[in-house]
């Protein structure tokens, strides 16, 4: 065991919960925690004393100016950023948050559909105007849903879903008929899913083969009645082609949590789109679910000062590199 202090990097907005839980975890006299705002930039110094590093992403050039770096801890699920970087060093061992939102993603993807089907925000407007108009909810029973990556967040989706009766379609590009009926799904091809679905919800991961996967063709075979509900990743649809369609009602909505520009700029035309919803990248954070990553996360260093191999927050294979 090792005696020395470990050299911890906390690049966040939010470092309050990570102190917290690793002083709780009784960690505090074998790791020094540095704090930096996103906004801020790394030191010299801490560059160059830095063993560990917990961040959203980062900008290349900056993982090799940090000679002491072995551990790099994204605080998001997906990690496609990092492996995107052109430098991302050989040996680091890269950990993520994945897992820790199967319950509060599939939540937050049903208040979108029920957004959709139930005027909840035009009772709310009148409301507040003292107004009082009789409106006709859509049920969504009968429905038909349609799920695009039917992982984990999407499996769980499809099994909301059935107990409001809906019937659930689903595709990917690796799916199999057995997979999806395992979790009560019909594997349709995509453009069947994109012609049938009532309510359509992204969960692929972004890779190569996904990046602007919907794009103008794809968005004209949705019904002029459905929606789009994307809580994955902005660039899974070709931004110019979902602008148009919504300006042009070509589909009745969306209901956004992923944008390709975060903060969304004050004047961009999606704020002021009757037929849109936006939340701040919202989809993955209950107080739960931030509950269960700090642990890990605290887990995971309280690992590396020892030696221990680092409990991967993924369990799954990241990706390989060259």
């Amino acid at each position: 065991m090792t005696t020395n202090r470990a050299h911890v990097l906390l690049w966040t907005d939010s470092p309050t919960a990570y102190l917290d839980a690793v002083k709780a975890a009784g960690l505090a006299d074998r790791v020094v925690l540095d704090t930096l705002p996103r906004k801020d930039k790394p030191s010299a110094d801490q560059l160059a004393r830095t063993e560990a590093l917990m961040a959203g992403g980062v900008p290349a050039g900056l993982l090799p100016s940090m000679p002491k770096l072995r551990w790099a801890q994204a605080m998001s699920a997906g990690v496609e950023g990092w492996m995107a970087l052109p430098d991302l060093p050989q040996a680091l061992t890269l950990t993520c948050a994945r897992g820790t939102h199967t319950e509060s993603m599939p939540e937050n993807i049903m208040a979108a559909l029920f957004y959709a089907a139930k005027p909840v925000r035009i009772a709310v407007e009148n409301q507040k105007s003292a107004k009082w108009v009789n409106t006709v909810p859509q049920p969504l029973t009968g429905k038909t849903l349609g799920i695009l990556g039917l992982g984990r967040i999407g499996a769980r989706v499809c099994h909301y879903a059935r107990a409001f009766d809906m019937k659930v379609i689903a595709w990917s590009q690796n799916m199999t008929a057995d997979a999806a009926a395992a979790v009560g799904a019909t594997r349709v091809e995509k453009d069947e899913l994109m012609r049938a679905s009532d309510v359509l919800s992204l969960h692929v991961v972004l890779s190569e083969r996904t990046r602007g996967l919907l794009g103008e063709r794809e968005l004209a075979l949705m019904k002029p009645t459905a929606y789009l509900v994307n809580t994955a990743r902005a660039a899974l649809v070709q931004e110019a082609a979902l602008m148009d369609a919504l300006r042009n009602k070509r589909i009745a909505g969306a209901a956004l949590d992923v944008l390709h520009v975060e903060p969304l700029p004050d004047a961009h035309e999606l704020r002021g789109m009757d037929n849109v919803v936006l939340t701040p990248h919202l989809g993955y954070t209950i107080e739960e679910r931030l509950r269960l990553f700090h642990g890990k996360t605290v887990e995971s260093i309280e690992a590396f000062v020892t030696g221990a191999p680092v409990r991967v927050v993924n369990p799954e294979v990241l990706g390989k590199r060259a």
